[in-house]
């Protein structure tokens, strides 16, 4: 198995480069990781700061601006305002934090986002295409950039242990916030448990797409991977396609993509050699 994990990241470097949709797999994935930092840590500080207003609150979402991921709280009402705002640099490291209790004005970009953002929400709680399931809870990630305006739906377990793949959607929006379009990423929830307290190297784990998810890893998969890879000792996660093969480096956040013909020609060779 080993020798298994090393050739195929030895031999996936030769076999396809980064094409661009992968690249924006990329920047999209790590887009989300980093506005989902900034929710995690800025709950955090939010609560132990500012707890006693949480009844007040209406939400929170996060952006990224520049090397900066900012997450804001706001309030209930017609008209919304920041009641707290937590800016973070790379590290996200809380005793850095730049915190602000003050309310304010949202600015226009955060208006729009606060607007898809419960939009979103609307259409989670009254449309069947999406699921929810016991222990677990829906992330809402607005995104407002050059490319357009959109909110992902991502699943997040409530319990340690897990990591969750799949139950996730893509809503899009016009440029007045109008609802667009909305689909399924993955079909169904994928669940991988992993133990926190065992630092047993696990070499691979992984997850398949069915034709509708698409023949490379999602911008969601990205980011539940660069979230949940300090946590994990795992070595690669594997997504496997009808065409493709997309192998990401839990430690180094490295993407590489094979095709199929050439992983099932290793899996064969593999296979040779034990026989």
């Amino acid at each position: 198995m080993t020798k298994l994990f090393f050739l195929c990241a030895f031999i996936s470097l030769g076999l396809r480069s980064y094409s661009q949709s992968q690249d924006e797999i990329m920047q999209e994935g790590t887009l989300l990781y980093r506005s989902e930092m900034a929710s995690w840590y800025g709950t955090d500080l939010f609560l132990k700061k500012y707890g006693e207003r949480r009844e007040n609150v209406g939400g929170y979402f996060s952006y990224v601006s520049d090397d900066k991921a900012i997450c804001v709280f706001f309030s209930k009402g017609d008209t919304p305002q920041a009641v707290g705002t937590f800016t973070f640099d790379s590290t996200y490291n809380t005793e850095t934090a730049v915190v602000d209790g003050q309310e304010r004005p949202l600015t226009g970009h955060e208006q729009d986002l606060v607007a898809i953002r419960q939009a979103a929400l609307h259409e989670y709680n009254s449309d069947t295409l999406f699921r929810s399931y016991k222990n677990m809870n829906p992330n809402f990630i607005p995104v407002s950039d050059q490319q357009g305006k959109r909110v992902y739906i991502l699943t997040g377990p409530q319990e340690e242990g897990l990591v969750v793949f799949g139950n996730d959607y893509l809503l899009t929006f016009d440029k007045n916030n109008t609802l667009k379009q909305k689909r399924q990423l993955h079909k169904n929830l994928i669940p991988i448990k992993y133990n926190p307290s065992d630092n047993k190297l696990v070499l691979v784990t992984a997850h398949t797409h069915l034709p509708e998810t698409g023949d490379l890893i999602t911008a969601t998969d990205v980011c539940t991977l660069m979230l949940y890879g300090p946590h994990v000792t795992w070595g690669q996660h594997l997504v496997l396609s009808e065409k493709n093969v997309s192998i990401w480096d839990c430690k180094k956040k490295e993407l590489i993509v094979m095709t199929r013909k050439a992983w099932n020609r290793v899996m064969d060779a593999e296979k040779q050699k034990i026989k």
